[in-house]
């Protein structure tokens, strides 16, 4: 890709992100996460060891920020059970980077789609519905 194109991409980005709403927001960095989760896992089968740890660290720093913005005065419950899914992901992936492991990585990825797919389904309904 040419420095034009990357730098009109960079700026789309930029502009989706401070335009997006809260959710979206939180759908966009669970896109982020599955992404880094599927390359750190092909990274690990190619043993590109760099790599692999480089996407587990992005990983890694995504499922922190999510862990940081949890917020139990609005639904504490909600946030008790994915605080503990989060930091189950967390030392799942500590380990696998440390193991080498391409299917505990997996094990992230089966576990955090279907809440990534919750999460879509609920900022959707959200936009649609009336106010």
């Amino acid at each position: 890709m040419n420095l034009p194109t990357q730098t009109a991409l960079a700026r789309y980005g930029a502009v989706k992100v401070t335009t997006a709403s809260p959710g979206q927001i939180l759908v966009m960095l669970y896109d982020g996460l599955l992404r880094f989760l599927r390359e750190a896992q092909a990274a690990i089968v190619a043993k590109e060891c760099a790599k692999s740890g480089e996407r587990i660290g992005r990983s890694l720093a995504i499922l922190d920020q999510l862990l940081i913005g949890l917020d139990p005065k609005h639904a504490p419950e909600l946030c008790e059970r994915l605080q503990s899914l989060y930091v189950f992901c967390i030392q799942r992936l500590v380990r696998a980077n440390v193991e080498r492991n391409a299917d505990m990585v997996g094990d992230v990825v089966r576990v955090l789609s279907p809440l990534r797919d919750a999460w879509s389904t609920a900022v959707l309904e959200l936009a649609s519905s009336p106010r």
